[in-house]
């Protein structure tokens, strides 16, 4: 871990690692829950929300030149239409809402504290404005027997909880993505977590 370097950017700046981190999204996101079949050109359209915003923020992990870990927020209120709708749905308001998006790490890096760390860059970052109110970020719901579910498989459930977080499964939302073997996107339900913002 001591050859790992670390580097943050905000806005604008997030689109000079645009490539990196499409290739590190689609390594991560194709094994289980999310068997997505990337491509960068999608990626690259996905990400020009967070750089589109001023106030969005990555924090990414390499090793040499290569990137191995990363994780993103954004103002709910900058975040796509799928995002934002179950929260204005249910009456929050979204101006007050910190949106933590990926947090993604490649496996052999995994077990030495950057889960943690990803949480505590952003929830930084988030704190650093003063008036958000609630943390949150949506992971994909697979349903309890999928026939690609590792038997191995240990959702980062606890380790959600344990960073504060409440599963509501009242608030969810849809995303397309193709899965692997798929040539056409197909709609996924996501679960949102959430948390209160403490300073």
């Amino acid at each position: 871990m001591s050859t790992l370097t670390y580097i943050t950017k905000k806005g604008s700046e997030i689109e000079s690692v645009f490539d990196d981190l499409a290739a590190l999204r689609i390594a991560v996101f194709h094994d289980y829950p999310y068997l997505y079949e990337g491509n960068t050109a999608y990626e690259k359209e996905y990400l020009k929300t967070y750089s589109d915003s001023e106030n969005s923020f990555l924090f990414a992990v390499y090793d040499a030149q290569k990137m191995v870990g990363a994780t993103t927020c954004i103002p709910l209120k900058n975040e796509t239409a799928e995002i934002r709708k179950p929260f204005e749905d249910a009456g929050f308001d979204i101006n007050t809402i910190f949106y933590f998006g990926e947090s993604i790490l490649l496996p052999q890096y995994r077990g030495n504290g950057l889960g943690h760390r990803f949480f505590d860059e952003r929830e930084a970052h988030a704190r650093s404005f003063g008036n958000f109110k609630i943390t949150c970020f949506c992971s994909v719901d697979r349903g309890e027997h999928h026939p690609s579910q590792p038997e191995n498989y240990r959702p980062n459930d606890v380790f959600w909880q344990k960073r504060g977080y409440i599963k509501e499964p009242s608030l969810q939302s849809f995303m397309d993505w193709p899965d692997i073997g798929e040539s056409e996107s197909s709609g996924k339900k996501m679960v949102f977590w959430v948390r209160e913002l403490d300073y």
